[in-house]
C-alpha cells in the first residue's frame, strides 16, 4: 500500500505506475481515492471545528447557570446536544470514508523501482546472469518422477488415494535427502549471520491482508473453516506478521531472519505436462530468508538475498541463473523482484526454484511496522527470498547429479547430513526395497 500523500500530491506518478504494470482498469481508483480523501478531510475538519465549539459552549453553561441565566444556559445545552448529534454523524462518516479509501488503496500497486524492465507478463522477464555451466550429459535424463521411483523414493499413487492430486510420499534415501537439504539450508543461512526461526504455521486474516494482495490470497491460501486462521503459503507471512503493530528501535536494525516451515498452497489454474509430479504441489517445506531494515538499506539487502540463493545452489553443483521480473509480472506489493532458476539438463532450459523480493514499505504500512527515528517514526522496509523449497528443488538436484548408471551423486556439502553417504543407488541395487 502506497502513501496517500503521493496520490494527493503526485497522482500522475501513481497513474503512470499503474500503466507500467498494464493494469489500466485500476486507473479509476486514483480519482476515487482523491474524491473520497477530500470528503474525509472535509468531514474531519468540520468535526474538529465542532468539537472546539462544543467544548467552548460547554464551559459557558456553568457560568450562565451561576449568573442566573437559566434560559440561556438551557439553550446552550440544547445547542451542545445538537452539536453532539452532528458530530456523531460526522465521525461515522469518517469511519465509512476511511474504510472506502483503504479498500481502494489496497488495490493500487506499489511504485516499482526505476530499474524494473517494462513488460506485460513473465514472458518478458529479463535474464541477468548465469552461474555455473549448464551441462547436458551424453546419456538420457528421465523425467524426475521416473528418477525418484527408480530410487524407490516416491509414491504418487498412494498419495492420490489419501489426499488427491498435488500430494506425494517421499521415502527412504530420497526422504532423508529432502530433510538433509533443509538442514543444510538452515545451517547455511545461520553461517551468514541470520537468526533461525520456526514460526506459526497458521495466521489471522489481518496478517494475510498485510503481507499479500487480495488476488494472491484467493489463489494461494487455505482457510480454516469456522476460524479466523489461514495455513501459511510461506513462512514469510508469519515472519513479517511477527512485527505487526511494533515500533522498532533504529539501533536494532536490520533484522536478518531465516525460517523453516511447511507451506500450503491451492495452486489454482491449469498447468502443463512439465509441471506434473513434484513441480506444483499443495504441500511442501521451505527455508526462507526475511529482512526488516531501514528504507535506505533495502537495495543492499536485496542484492545480498538473491546472492545467498545463488551461492546455496552452486554449493550443491547446480547451475542457476537470475531473471529480473518485469513490471507486469510483479505482484502489487513488490518494488523489485528476481527469480532464481535452476538448470534442467532434461528440458535443456532453466526453471524457477526461488524468488527474491523487495517490498519497500508496503507490508510495513499495512501492518503498522515503524522505526523510531530521531525526527519521528517512519515505516520499515521488508524483503524476502527463498533459500530452498523442496520438493521442487529436488527436480534440479536429481537431474544435475544423476549418473549414467542411475545412481545419484551426493555433493560434498550434503554428505555430513547423510552420515557420509556419497551416492543414492537405484532400488535394484538395494537390499531392502519398499
Amino acid at each position: 500500500m502506497i502513501d496517500i500523500k503521493l496520490i494527493r500530491e503526485n497522482p500522475d506518478i501513481v497513474r503512470e505506475n499503474i500503466r507500467k504494470k498494464f493494469q489500466d482498469e485500476k486507473l479509476v481508483l486514483v480519482d476515487e481515492v482523491i474524491d473520497l480523501d477530500t470528503q474525509f478531510r472535509n468531514a474531519k475538519t468540520k468535526a474538529d471545528s465542532l468539537r472546539g465549539d462544543r467544548n467552548r459552549i460547554s464551559k459557558e453553561i456553568g457560568k450562565l447557570f451561576g449568573q442566573g441565566k437559566k434560559e440561556e444556559a438551557e439553550a446552550a445545552k440544547q445547542k451542545v446536544r445538537d452539536m453532539e448529534a452532528e458530530l456523531k454523524a460526522l465521525e461515522e462518516k469518517e469511519i465509512v470514508l476511511e474504510g472506502e479509501i483503504r479498500q481502494r488503496m489496497m488495490l493500487i500497486p506499489n511504485i516499482i523501482d526505476p530499474s524494473v524492465p517494462i513488460g506485460k507478463d513473465d514472458s518478458e522477464n529479463v535474464e541477468i546472469e548465469k552461474f555455473g555451466d549448464p551441462v547436458v550429459p551424453d546419456y538420457e535424463i528421465p523425467y524426475h518422477t521416473d528418477i525418484l521411483e527408480a530410487l524407490d523414493g516416491l509414491d504418487l499413487d498412494s498419495a492420490r488415494n489419501t489426499s488427491g492430486n498435488g500430494f506425494y510420499y517421499l521415502m527412504g534415501d530420497v526422504a532423508r535427502l529432502h530433510s538433509a537439504i533443509l538442514s543444510y539450508a538452515r545451517d547455511f543461512m545461520i553461517g551468514r549471520g541470520f537468526t533461525y526461526f520456526i514460526p506459526p504455521f497458521m495466521i489471522h486474516g489481518s496478517v494475510v491482508n498485510g503481507v499479500m494482495s487480495f488476488a494472491e490470497m484467493q489463489n494461494m491460501m487455505y482457510k480454516i473453516e469456522g476460524e479466523d486462521l489461514y495455513l501459511i503459503g510461506t513462512s514469510e507471512h508469519s515472519m513479517i506478521g511477527r512485527f505487526m503493530g511494533r515500533t522498532l528501535k533504529k539501533e536494532k536494525l536490520p533484522y536478518t531472519l531465516t525460517s523453516y516451515s511447511p507451506c500450503f498452497r491451492k495452486e489454482v489454474g491449469a498447468h502443463g505436462i512439465e509441471e506434473r509430479g513434484l513441480y506444483r504441489v499443495h504441500q511442501f517445506e521451505k527455508q526462507e530468508m526475511v529482512v526488516v531494515c531501514e528504507p535506505e538499506d533495502s537495495p543492499y539487502w536485496y542484492e545480498q538475498l538473491w546472492k545467498n540463493s545463488v551461492d546455496f545452489f552452486r554449493s550443491l553443483d547446480i547451475p542457476v541463473r537470475t531473471l529480473e521480473c518485469c513490471s507486469g509480472d510483479l505482484a502489487d506489493l513488490k518494488v523489485k523482484s528476481c527469480d532464481v532458476e535452476a538448470w534442467s539438463p532434461r528440458q535443456k532450459k532453466y526453471f524457477e526454484v526461488g524468488s527474491c523480493s523487495n517490498l519497500g514499505d508496503a507490508q510495513a504500512r499495512r501492518l503498522g511496522i515503524r522505526i523510531k527515528g530521531e525526527k519521528g517514526n517512519y515505516f520499515a522496509h521488508t524483503l524476502n527470498n527463498t533459500v530452498v523449497a523442496p520438493p521442487r528443488m529436488l527436480i534440479a538436484f536429481f537431474e544435475n547429479n544423476l549418473n549414467a548408471d542411475g545412481s545419484v551423486r551426493i555433493p560434498e556439502a550434503l554428505r555430513p547430513y547423510l552420515g557420509g553417504q556419497e551416492a543414492i543407488l537405484p532400488s535394484a541395487d538395494k537390499k531392502n526395497s519398499l
